[in-house]
């Protein structure tokens, strides 16, 4: 079995253009009430940092499933991913500078169903005269409330120039899109991620007081906690991942929260991602033993020890091949990582890929390796949703026992946990698995079936959808 080299993947779908609605449309009220009619109740504005952005597949295909569930999207992303190669760790706002500024590279890679989304998001500059007259319309209607917000957030996030800096160059788009939410009769806002995009729905919140809520899902919360007790105080609830991240906001914010917070899954179509049928996924001897990494090449992903783990299989005399997806500012040192340990037959490099070419390799791999680890910057790893596809897949998944992983990943039962950084426990599970083919077996049936209890994709929404739908 060899799978075809790719560095430069076709794009799934067509980037089209946005629609952008003039301010001089709308005609919210003066003084900035939220409340709903009857027939737009159910009515959710989305706020998002980056769209179409390939590797957070959790936030568009649950905002497929969250309509399915009679809420209707308003989308607003704070930026128009672009296909640059940049690729910045974390959420610097230097590092999206930098990659706004680049040069693009080719055309951008998405997910078909991001098309709509992208056709009707509510995409602006961080200047024009529309984001102006809506400064003057809350300047006009409700002064206080707008100095006020903007004064808080240069108090809460003084001392971190990333989220200082972050917050006053979304203030007046965020301003903006508060004015049209209001036009739209938003019944509801909920941001993904805790830092920017919660911040802009806790400026919205305060203009037209729009209840709302965030998912805090993991570097996003544990790098920087500026403004995060105020965020989660201001907000009606709030979401997390994993208990882990529960306890997280808990111990920063106080206890006070415990019922505000609440643990929803990210979770997968666990239709989409199914087992492949019996066949030759044995081996070995009849073929290479297949080992996957799927993610963006970030140090916070670990690749740098897989790779040493495949070094030490290759001393071992093992016969494998490791298949690795995905693109990042790491992608040429681990290519020569590769060439120095002379793993060139060994390890391939496939680039980015949408899900319709991810769930085909799961069906042709033996194990998934995710070995992430902890930074010195503090980013960590939430609950890698490429090990729930993987589960959900049926495939045995080998993975750090760090941050909520183990809440999906239960070590011996539904895969394998292994220590950050430990490239030869690593290499030892992985072994482990190539000899034993029951166990590969065992295992990925009981991460399938931890998948479709707890992580199923539409059973997650439909929980969310429900938290809409309650009115606060």
């Amino acid at each position: 079995m060899r799978f075809s080299e790719t560095s430069d993947v076709r794009e799934a779908g067509i980037l089209t253009s946005a629609i952008d609605r003039p301010l001089t449309s709308l005609h919210g009220g003066p003084n900035g009430g939220g409340a709903a009619s009857a027939k737009d109740k159910h009515k959710v504005a989305y706020i998002v940092s980056r769209f179409p952005k390939l590797t957070e597949t959790f936030i568009l295909y649950e905002m497929v499933a969250v309509e399915q569930n009679e809420v209707q999207i308003e989308f607003y992303p704070l930026l128009r991913a672009r296909d640059t190669q940049v690729h910045p760790e974390g959420a610097s706002i230097w590092k999206k500078l930098i990659e706004r500024i680049s040069k693009p590279q080719g055309k951008l890679v998405m997910h078909p169903e991001a098309e709509d989304f992208v056709a009707r998001a509510h995409y602006a500059p961080f200047f024009s005269w529309d984001i102006l007259r809506a400064q003057a319309h809350f300047l006009r209607h409700r002064p206080s409330a707008y100095f006020s917000t903007l004064f808080g957030l240069i108090r809460w996030n003084w001392g971190s120039p990333n989220f200082f800096f972050g917050a006053l160059s979304i203030f007046p788009k965020s301003v903006y899109f508060a004015h049209l939410m209001q036009a739209e009769k938003a019944s509801h806002v909920h941001a993904h991620f805790a830092n920017h995009p919660a911040a802009a729905a806790y400026i919205v919140h305060r203009l037209t007081d729009i209840p709302y809520s965030f998912t805090a899902h993991g570097a996003d919360l544990q790098t920087d906690q500026h403004m995060l007790a105020q965020k989660v105080a201001e907000a009606s609830f709030v979401v997390t991942i994993s208990n882990y991240n529960k306890e997280f906001i808990l111990e920063n914010c106080g206890t006070r929260f415990v019922e505000k917070v609440l643990v929803i899954h990210c979770g997968v179509d666990t239709q989409f991602y199914q087992p492949a049928p019996p066949n030759d996924l044995d081996g070995p001897p009849d073929r290479p033993f297949a080992i996957l990494c799927i993610g963006t090449m970030y140090e916070v992903k670990g690749h740098t020890y897989l790779i040493e783990a495949c070094r030490l299989l290759q001393e071992r005399g093992l016969d494998f091949l490791c298949h690795l997806v995905g693109n990042g500012p790491y992608l040429e040192s681990l290519v020569d990582q590769v060439a120095k340990a002379g793993l060139a037959e060994r390890v391939r490099f496939h680039g980015q890929l949408p899900r319709q070419e991810i769930a085909k390799l799961f069906r042709r791999v033996h194990v998934l390796s995710v070995p992430s680890i902890p930074t010195q910057s503090g980013r960590r790893e939430g609950i890698p949703v490429v090990l729930m596809e993987a589960m959900s897949s049926g495939v045995p998944v080998v993975a750090s026992g760090i941050s909520g992983i183990p809440e999906l990943v239960e070590d011996g039962h539904s895969g394998l946990l292994v220590p950050p950084r430990d490239s030869a426990v690593i290499a030892n599970a992985l072994e482990r698995l190539y000899h034993d083919v029951r166990l590969r077996k065992r295992l990925g049936q009981a991460g399938r079936e931890k998948v479709l209890s707890e992580f199923d994709q539409n059973k997650n929404a439909n929980t969310l959808a429900q938290q809409f739908k309650r009115g606060y």
